[in-house]
């Protein structure tokens, strides 16, 4: 469910602003968003594990706040963002 440090690494790097960037919207978007990917992939096979469930929805709002941030922000980095991870809205 949750990911490899490797894999948070390559996310890190790869949606990076600067080079010592680790706490942007984009990575922390990012990360949420492989997260949720991997979280909902087990709730498909464990329907009834409300726990995993109760955490998947704080993930997406907090993913949700964090885009409306960098909406308000910087509307460019947002629709690259959105268009990068491949999200709707």
């Amino acid at each position: 469910m949750s990911i490899t440090p490797e894999k948070k690494q390559e996310l890190v790097t790869e949606y990076a602003t600067g080079s010592n960037d680790t706490g942007s919207p984009e990575v922390q978007v990012a990360i949420l968003s492989e997260r949720i990917g991997n979280l909902t992939e087990h709730l498909k096979t464990h329907s009834h594990d409300f726990h995993s469930r109760r955490g998947l929805i704080m993930m997406v709002s907090k993913r949700r706040r964090l885009l409306d941030y960098l909406k308000r922000k910087n509307e460019d980095r947002y629709q690259k963002l959105i268009q990068r991870l491949g999200l709707r809205r």
